[in-house]
């Protein structure tokens, strides 16, 4: 939508603008899913919320703050899509959705998060990355079917110790936050293949090597003083800042360029399942 289009939206009455930019919503879409991305939304209508059979909603790219509380009586809803909005809280609505699986929160204004989050038994996927928060909310703790976590880009100095607990999470992207020392917590975590710490603090790295379920590490662009000892076949993306010649890069410079090659690679994967789950 234009901007010019946009600058007209700006002077309908509220009911009408709602109309013009969704339409009516009459029927249930056949698929169960229904988008309604970038529509400069301010609120959700309330019509939306009667396909009580809607498994997809997308509402990313609006001006959301809020949600109604009807968005509970989509209990068969499993993929939530509010990234790109303007919540400063979560509603209370979404921890009410038991047979959520995906939640996409990232670029909003968020803080904190409330206790009933953990009330989401089904939660795989969570992304809260581009956010306020300065302490890692601990609810994230008790989602213990969490798989893939994706918290970059926020001010957190560390990780809670609770985290060991979720013993079936397989990826975990940290880039871009204030982390000082690598997460001792993450090295109980065996279950993990991704270890994503891009863009922080941290001086020294551990060894990794026990960590036999590992097959990537990220952690360039650290004022660090030793790369990451790993087992084999694990691949490592980064530099440490006393590098002084090919040598002391990970492994070569060749070897770091195909590194950031695996590092594109994984990450177009990701985005290659996030459209998947849109059709």
């Amino acid at each position: 939508m234009g901007n010019a289009m946009r600058g007209v939206i700006a002077f309908i009455p509220s009911e009408r603008c709602q109309r013009y930019l969704v339409g009516d919503l009459k029927e249930m879409p056949l698929d169960r899913t229904l988008d309604l991305s970038s529509h400069q939304l301010r609120r959700l209508p309330i019509t939306a919320c009667v396909f009580d059979e809607l498994v997809k909603l997308y509402l990313s790219d609006n001006n959301l703050s809020s949600l109604p509380n009807e968005l509970q009586d989509l209990r068969k809803l499993q993929l939530l899509a509010l990234d790109f909005n303007c919540f400063e809280e979560l509603p209370a609505a979404i921890c009410r959705l038991h047979q959520l699986s995906i939640l996409y929160l990232g670029n909003n204004r968020l803080h904190r998060l409330p206790r009933e989050l953990k009330e989401l038994k089904e939660l795989n996927t969570l992304w809260l990355e581009t956010n306020c928060f300065t302490d890692f909310p601990k609810v994230v703790c008790e989602l213990t079917n969490l798989k893939t976590l994706h918290f970059g880009y926020n001010q957190i100095r560390s990780l809670p110790k609770d985290l060991r607990r979720l013993q079936e999470l397989k990826s975990i992207w940290l880039p871009g936050n204030l982390l000082t020392e690598f997460p001792p917590e993450l090295l109980e975590m065996h279950s993990l293949a991704i270890i994503d710490v891009d863009r922080n603090k941290i001086r020294q790295f551990p060894n990794m090597s026990h960590m036999q379920g590992l097959k990537l590490v990220i952690y360039d662009h650290n004022p660090c003083v030793n790369a990451p000892m790993v087992g084999e076949g694990v691949r490592r993306v980064g530099c440490w800042a006393d590098s002084t010649d090919d040598g002391q890069e990970d492994d070569g410079s060749k070897e770091g360029r195909e590194d950031t090659t695996e590092m594109a690679e994984v990450h177009s994967e990701e985005k290659q399942n996030n459209l998947e789950a849109r059709e």
